[in-house]
């Protein structure tokens, strides 16, 4: 029997892929961002044998959120058990469970259960998260499908790569160069425009204009997650059209001669865009070097006026 003021929901889909893969896919949180649209980041730390606590970020209705949750994994069963250890306003309590089960031919269900509970049962609070969970279940159950079923051509779309500079200074005054986003227009030449709001501390969004070589300008945005002064992670949610997906993360690690301070890209081809953009006979491959051109030349460019900015600061 239910509890006053408990909502139990689930959601299930079927996938054409065997169940045990399926499993490891949900398994591997730290994929999440590339799975799930509404994830922007996670980060997980092992508290026992098939045990663990994740920290996620989210966008839920439009608002970005974030919380804790503690993670059974049974590879036997083919489940995964959760249960958010700090929820956000307005969720009072959530938890649920992973239930994949196989299916003839090869294929699987996916069962997505959640129960939960608003902040003083509030009829309100509660509706909100009624429209959350039904539309993140079914945004993360379509994303697992696709990205499951379409695993092998995803894998020749997708790609990461990471430039890195050496600086002379303080892994603060290279991290603060970056985390202060919203001085950009005035530290940045290719950066036109900048629109930055954290209404949470170290939960970012960010929406930026920025000039490419051909004068054009692009409009992108992306929400940020910040860890003073060791790193910051970030996915974009508006991608100038050769990506379906852009995520990565700056990172600042001290040394013997001053900081590393590296910018980590993970980038999907949007096919479909390729021609119209580059022309009739572009390739994949030429987007992949069009793209990675364009973006690793953007980090480049924001890691050399780090440099300066932090050795001027030495």
């Amino acid at each position: 029997m239910s509890q006053p003021g408990l909502r139990e929901v689930e959601h299930e889909i079927t996938i054409s892929a065997p169940a045990a893969a399926v499993y490891r896919l949900i398994a591997e949180v730290t994929n999440w961002p590339r799975i799930f649209p509404p994830t922007i980041y996670v980060d997980h730390t092992p508290t026992g044998p098939d045990e663990e606590r994740i920290r996620i970020w989210a966008t839920a209705n439009g608002e970005a959120k974030n919380w804790t949750s503690r993670r059974t994994l049974d590879p036997g069963a083919l489940r995964i058990t959760f249960r958010q250890e700090v929820p956000a306003p307005p969720v009072a309590a959530m938890g649920g469970t992973w239930i994949i089960e196989p299916l003839g031919g090869g294929g699987s269900r996916v069962r997505l259960l959640h129960d939960y509970r608003a902040v003083d049962d509030d009829a309100d609070s509660l509706a909100w998260i009624d429209e959350a969970v039904d539309r993140n279940s079914k945004s993360e159950l379509a994303a697992l499908k696709t990205n499951v079923e379409l695993a092998h051509a995803a894998e020749d779309l997708t790609f990461s790569f990471e430039d890195t500079v050496q600086i002379n200074g303080s892994a603060k005054d290279v991290y603060d160069f970056v985390n202060e986003a919203d001085r950009w227009e005035e530290r940045l030449p290719h950066v036109a425009a900048v629109r930055l709001a954290e209404d949470t501390p170290g939960l970012q969004e960010l929406e930026m204009d920025t000039r490419a070589k051909d004068g054009s300008l692009h409009t992108t945005k992306s929400y940020r997650v910040t860890f003073p002064h060791r790193k910051i992670a970030y996915k974009q949610t508006t991608l100038p059209g050769l990506m379906t997906l852009h995520t990565g993360y700056w990172t600042f690690t001290e040394n013997e001669e001053g900081v590393a301070a590296s910018s980590q890209h993970t980038i999907t081809l949007n096919t479909a865009n390729i021609a119209g953009i580059l022309g009739e006979q572009a390739t994949v491959e030429d987007a992949r070097e069009y793209v990675r051109t364009a973006v690793s030349n953007n980090s480049r460019a924001t890691l050399g006026h780090a440099k300066a900015y932090a050795e001027n600061r030495a």
